[in-house]
């Protein structure tokens, strides 16, 4: 062969080499990528073609997939979609995925590892893909409750069953209908996010769960309250309860709510202190306990801890490195302390259940085509927060806060409420958010519930916890225990 076939040869042997490293690169090494790549139709095409599976909420379809004739086969199509759409969340072909259609995508586009005998049965049969259904543990009844009782007001509520820790309500308002995000036409999809995107209210952020947390107010005395019994205290101990209190190494004077009194003694028990939500007292009960009581007691209650019911949950916290005026204002829930309903709702069901904390969760259980059970959510302990007296004693402070103190609005006929009232300063010149926690009945507890509604809503500066949140609560524990 001569010397410039020799050339050629090599040179072709080159291309070809190259030709088959390149192919190999961009189909194997990188498949996943490209095939992840939101500007690939191709991958569009293929997973808006698959049958996904809907999401149930005891018995009823609030998500399914119906045929369409386009070449993405199927629209998804949310039912009352408003109402669930902090926990539906949406399925865009422009946006992706969020809340559950995102934490449990796997199950709903059939591709889970547990779900590999059906993806072969299909294989095998010719049969067209189809993803499982998903079953929520939301209470229908409860849910509406919640989401009809907060109105046109900005807040949240979430029920939790205390036994189980099953989510039985979780609402956010104002709210969004994911029908327009879940939309095959682009051009519609992108000017309706901008429009969400840009609104003032942010209606796609879910407040039960995740973006700006809130000081919680008074319903964190329930915080302060547990850590003082947990070390030695008892219900009926003698606070001290002057109607201002001046604030460690400042000036600055804390006044109650509305500048009372709460005793005209001077002291007060804790019990009462609870009852009437004494600011002064649990500020200087905040500095007798010190800052490493309350941030134990705190992060026993979950504070700083990250959470997952699969929704990414952003963790509360409680703020330390803080001088004895930073402690006592943290006492009654305020200066840096930050939670979501969701953790509220939380310490009053580890509360109601003797002291024992579950895990909330939402998704009850995930079924194949076929009724096939693949995946169950059992019951989960994550921890004890509180022994079984320090729950008692709580129950019981809690009772007379509906019984006779801040959170009478939440009193139920014939059942016994234990409640806390919360009035939360914002430190933005707005009026005050207004909180509730409760649950019911108190003798054997059901639901736990909290309930915030964003700076006195429908009130304004008239607010409180006990007249805006209170009835709130109310509608949605009477809807669990069908009163």
């Amino acid at each position: 062969m001569n010397k410039p076939l020799r050339r050629l040869s090599a040179v072709a042997l080159f291309m070809f080499l190259a030709l088959f490293v390149a192919s190999t690169w961009i189909q194997y090494v990188k498949a996943s990528e490209l095939n992840a790549d939101p500007r690939n139709s191709r991958t569009l095409y293929r997973e808006f073609g698959i049958n996904r599976g809907p999401i149930i909420v005891e018995g009823n379809e609030v998500a399914v997939s119906d045929p369409v004739k386009t070449s993405f086969k199927y629209q998804r199509v949310y039912n009352d979609g408003p109402l669930y759409a902090p926990v539906t969340g949406y399925y865009s072909i422009v946006y992706g995925r969020t809340g559950i259609e995102s934490a449990s995508n796997e199950y709903l586009n059939g591709t889970s590892d547990s779900l590999w005998w059906n993806r072969l049965e299909h294989l095998i049969t010719g049969a067209d893909p189809q993803g499982s259904a998903v079953t929520l543990t939301l209470n229908e009844k409860a849910q509406k409750a919640a989401y009809d009782a907060l109105g046109n007001q900005r807040g949240a509520a979430v029920a939790i069953d205390v036994k189980t820790g099953a989510i039985l309500a979780l609402v956010s308002k104002p709210s969004y209908d994911p029908n327009e995000l879940a939309s095959h036409d682009s051009g519609d999809v992108v000017a309706m996010y901008k429009e969400l995107n840009a609104d003032k209210d942010r209606p796609l952020v879910n407040r039960a769960i995740s973006g700006d947390t809130y000081p919680p107010g008074s319903v964190f005395k329930l915080v302060t309250a547990a850590a003082a019994l947990e070390n030695g205290m008892s219900s009926q101990e003698s606070l001290e309860a002057p109607t201002q209190y001046t604030l460690p190494g400042t000036s600055t004077k804390l006044n109650n709510f509305g500048g009372a009194t709460c005793s005209p003694s001077g002291k007060i028990s804790l019990a009462d202190a609870i009852r009437i939500s004494c600011n002064t007292s649990f500020a200087i009960l905040g500095n007798e306990l010190g800052e490493e009581a309350l941030a134990k007691q705190s992060q026993k209650f979950g504070f700083d801890e990250d959470l997952s019911i699969p929704l990414t949950v952003t963790p509360s916290r409680y703020p330390t490195g803080q001088n004895e005026a930073q402690i006592a204002l943290s006492a009654i829930g305020q200066q840096d302390v930050r939670v979501t309903p969701l953790q509220v709702a939380m310490i009053s069901a580890s509360i109601a259940n003797d002291g024992k904390m579950m895990q909330p969760y939402l998704v009850d259980s995930v079924r194949t085509p076929d009724l096939r059970v693949v995946a169950e959510t059992k019951p989960d302990e994550i921890g004890k927060p509180i022994s079984e007296q320090t729950a008692r004693e709580l129950t019981g402070m809690m009772v007379s806060v509906v019984e006779s103190g801040t959170g009478q609005g939440a009193q139920i006929p014939g059942v016994s409420v234990a409640g806390k009232t919360g009035t939360a300063e914002t430190g933005n010149d707005k009026n005050p958010h207004a909180w509730f926690t409760a649950f019911a009945p108190a003798n054997d507890p059901q639901v736990a519930v909290a309930v915030i509604v964003e700076n006195g809503g429908s009130a304004g500066s008239e607010a409180t916890g006990g007249r805006v949140a209170a009835p709130i609560a109310k509608a949605i524990i009477s809807a669990v225990i069908d009163k």
